[in-house]
C-alpha cells in the first residue's frame, strides 16, 4: 500500500510540474499562433470554434475538436485572458498527472524508472508515441481548419498509439530477429493505412502559419514528455532512497 501511495505521488507531483511548465512554454509559442490564426474564423466559410489557448491536446500532437464543416453548436468557454489561461493550465495539470500515472504504472512492470536519465529515455517514449507517431497522419491543427469526421480520427489516433507502444516495447525488450520484425510492421502499418482526411483541404489559414503552430506544438510537447520523465524517475529515486 505504502509503495503504491508512493508511486501516485510521484506520478501527481512529476504530471503538475510538468503540466506547469507546459502552459508556461505555450504562452510563448503557440498561444500566439492560436490567437492570430482566431482572427481568419469565419472567412471562406470556415467554421467557428471555441479554443482554449493552448490546449491540452497537444500534448499528445493533435486536436481533437470536431472540424467538420456545418453547424456547430456553441457551448460555453472561458473568457480571454486569465480565466483561459487558468483552465488551460487546469486541463494542462490533469493531463500532466495522467500521463504519469500510466508512465510510472508501465515502467514499474518493466523494473521501474532507476533515475532521471532514465526517465528522460522513457519520455522520449512517450514522446514518440503520443505525439510524434500520430502527429505524422494528424498533425496539429488551428482554428478554421478543415478535419476529417471526429469519430474516425479518434479511431486512428488510438490505433497508432497502441500500435506504437508494443513496437517499441518489443524492439527494447526483445531479441528476437521476428519481434523486431513485427515491430516494423507495427510501426509502418497505421500510415500505410492512413489518417483520415477531410473532404478538401481549402482553409483560410496561411501555410507558414500552420507550420510555425505544428512546429511550436511539438517542441513544446517534447519539452512537456522530457520533463515529465526526467521528474518522475528523479522523484522514483528519491522516494526509494527515503524508503
Amino acid at each position: 500500500m505504502v509503495f503504491f501511495r508512493n508511486m501516485v505521488l510521484i506520478a501527481a507531483v512529476a504530471g503538475g510540474l510538468a503540466g506547469l511548465c507546459m502552459t508556461v512554454a505555450q504562452e510563448f509559442t503557440t498561444v500566439p499562433l492560436i490567437l492570430q490564426a482566431e482572427t481568419f474564423e469565419g472567412q471562406s466559410g470556415a467554421p467557428a470554434h471555441s479554443h482554449a489557448h493552448g490546449d491540452a491536446a497537444e500534448v499528445s500532437g493533435h486536436s481533437h475538436g470536431d472540424g467538420t464543416a456545418g453547424v456547430e453548436e456553441e457551448g460555453w468557454a472561458p473568457a480571454d485572458g486569465f480565466e483561459r489561461t487558468f483552465f488551460t493550465l487546469l486541463a494542462n495539470i490533469v493531463t500532466g498527472v495522467g500521463f504519469a500515472l500510466l508512465l510510472v504504472a508501465v515502467s514499474e512492470l518493466f523494473g521501474g524508472i532507476a533515475d532521471w536519465r532514465q526517465g528522460v529515455f522513457w519520455g522520449l517514449a512517450g514522446f514518440a508515441i503520443f505525439t510524434l507517431a500520430p502527429g505524422l497522419g494528424l498533425p496539429p491543427e488551428l482554428p478554421a481548419m478543415p478535419a476529417a469526421e471526429l469519430g474516425a480520427r479518434q479511431l486512428w489516433w488510438v490505433g497508432t498509439v497502441v500500435s506504437t507502444a508494443i513496437a517499441l516495447g518489443l524492439m527494447f525488450y526483445s531479441r528476437s530477429v521476428y519481434a523486431v520484425a513485427g515491430a516494423v510492421v507495427l510501426l509502418l502499418l497505421p500510415h500505410l493505412i492512413g489518417a483520415p482526411q477531410p473532404v478538401s483541404h481549402e482553409s483560410p489559414i496561411p501555410e507558414g502559419l500552420h507550420h510555425s503552430f505544428v512546429v511550436a506544438a511539438v517542441l513544446t510537447t517534447l519539452v512537456f514528455w522530457v520533463l515529465l520523465g526526467g521528474l518522475a524517475g528523479l522523484f522514483r529515486e528519491r522516494f526509494l532512497r527515503a524508503a
